[in-house]
């Protein structure tokens, strides 16, 4: 079910990229974000250790062992708000059994676009995509047991060391970031998880977009 791809297409743009978000698919942050239950830092910053499923801080990335090492990825429960549980971002973490979370329409096998746009510049190892399993708990908040073991699409940036003459121009996305990839053969209400590992940091940002399959 892994794929992995060396580049992902940008759009491009003055500012340069920091912080970011999905805005299509509209995140679940970006829909509490429009709604104002959120702050544009906020919603920027869902940012928790890399390396999403493990459960511990300090590895290694096997793809490029002299980037940062990781922090603690976010606890199950916490998967949604990127570990971010002391303010408002906590409410991310909700099931939908509780906060009923605006769903987008999709079907088996159609092409998704992803887009992410970003605030403040990081240099950028890779974007993976994990969603649930068949037959996932729906009423629990999100955790590890929920989603696929293999990620459903991976876009790594193969640039080393991340501190190389080129590595600005290879790892920092120079606009928003568009991914295009197939969803699997599913039926009702899944969650996908969209993780953005920086390579000169412990952390990635989470991003979570609720899907409704016909």
């Amino acid at each position: 079910m892994s794929t992995t791809d060396s580049r992902s297409a940008t759009r491009s743009s003055s500012i340069s990229p920091r912080h970011g978000r999905v805005i299509t698919p509209e995140s679940r942050a970006v829909y509490l974000y429009e709604a104002g239950k959120l702050d544009f830092g906020q919603v920027n910053e869902l940012e928790g250790g890399k390396f999403f499923p493990a459960t511990q801080g300090g590895l290694r990335d096997p793809d490029a062992p002299d980037d940062v090492a990781n922090g603690v990825p976010p606890h199950d429960g916490e998967i949604a708000s990127g570990g971010r549980t002391a303010d408002a971002r906590a409410q991310l973490n909700e099931p939908d059994s509780v906060a009923h979370w605006q769903k987008h329409a999709v079907r088996s096998g159609q092409s998704l676009q992803i887009t992410w746009s970003y605030s403040m510049p990081h240099k950028t190892r890779r974007w993976t995509y994990w969603i649930t399993k068949p037959g996932w708990d729906t009423h629990a908040r999100l955790a590890r047991a929920h989603f696929e073991p293999d990620p459903l699409k991976v876009y790594l940036n193969t640039y080393q060391p991340y501190w190389g003459p080129d590595a600005d121009r290879e790892l920092i996305p120079r606009g928003d970031t568009i991914h295009e990839f197939n969803l699997p053969a599913r039926t009702g209400y899944h969650v996908l998880l969209a993780t953005w590992d920086v390579a000169d940091t412990a952390n990635a940002f989470y991003q979570v977009i609720d899907l409704n399959f016909a």
